[in-house]
């Protein structure tokens, strides 16, 4: 029997591999599905934490799925998802984005709005009655901790906390708290990437009223750690820019710590942009006190000025 593949989108977070692995063993436990789990990319700092922590392998790196049944997880738009999405076809989605996606054929469609994908199946697997087993619950765990940095993101939802308690259980973990600080500081540590890796290793692009818009966003302790490579950033967006055919490019830099952010935008709307947050871009640049979350703190307020 062929394997459908169960993957992710580009440029994987700990969300995206974790909810893979996860929704691979469930579906196979649940529904007897013969399935792999794959990646669109290699797992950044913060994910390499967590698998080697748990002791899981990574999935396999795919840019084309070799399969003709797949199944999509954090997220549902093509332009984040495989270059030959259209060739397959999708049995089911596991997310907990903004809805962007149409089927010809009836398909298993799971979106809440909770905190991370894991979360969302760590109640599929509840309702279901199937144990999960230590490893994974430990992956779960730490794709709720980086989505919502423990607990602390605005995208948090009351059901986030519990799941990612008993999850800890589970995996056999004392302190979620001081084990997720760890991970999360992992994943911050900057000095070895490149300009390139650094706008393109969390960045995803949304079309806007007829425009692509690309979100990059890097977790940080500093800032301006940061913005003191302005240089090589800068270069590296405006060639994004002319190569790939995106009309803007906002950069968002997160301090974990604070819980603020700043963006810098390069393109043709940054006007719209600095109006969609109510700031003014100086340099392109400017600061979002409280702003953490690119899902629910930066792509809506996009939308509005772009399509509003």
């Amino acid at each position: 029997m062929t394997k459908t593949l169960v993957f992710g989108h580009q440029n994987p977070d700990t969300d995206t591999i974790a909810s893979a692995v996860s929704a691979a063993y469930f579906l196979n436990k649940a529904y007897q599905v013969e399935t792999e789990a794959a990646a669109l990319g290699t797992p950044n700092a913060e994910t390499e934490y967590a698998l080697n922590y748990f002791k899981v392998d990574a999935p396999r790196i795919i840019e084309k799925a070799d399969t003709d049944e797949v199944i999509l997880v954090d997220h549902n738009e093509a332009s984040q998802s495989v270059a030959n999405l259209a060739d397959v076809t999708v049995t089911g989605v596991y997310d907990h984005h903004k809805i962007n996606f149409t089927s010809a054929a009836p398909l298993w469609f799971i979106n809440k709005p909770l905190g991370s994908v894991a979360t969302v199946l760590y109640y599929e697997y509840k309702n279901a009655d199937i144990e999960i087993p230590a490893k994974i619950a430990g992956l779960m765990l730490s794709a709720i901790i980086s989505d919502t940095l423990l607990l602390k993101s605005p995208t948090t939802t009351p059901l986030d906390k519990p799941a990612l308690e008993e999850l800890a259980k589970i995996a056999g973990l004392d302190d979620y708290e001081a084990y997720g600080l760890e991970m999360l500081k992992a994943g911050t540590d900057l000095s070895t990437k490149t300009a390139k890796e650094l706008i393109d290793g969390d960045a995803k692009s949304f079309e806007l009223a007829g425009k692509t818009i690309r979100i990059g966003q890097v977790n940080t302790v500093d800032v301006n750690d940061v913005f003191a490579r302005r240089d090589e950033i800068v270069p590296a967006i405006e060639s994004e820019l002319a190569d790939d055919g995106y009309d803007t490019f906002v950069f968002v830099v997160t301090n974990i710590l604070d819980s603020d952010s700043d963006i810098l935008v390069l393109g043709e709307d940054q006007e719209k942009v600095a109006a969609a947050f109510g700031v003014k871009l100086v340099d392109g640049r400017a600061s979002l006190p409280g702003v953490v979350s690119r899902k629910k703190q930066v792509v809506p307020p996009l939308t509005t000025a772009f399509e509003g």
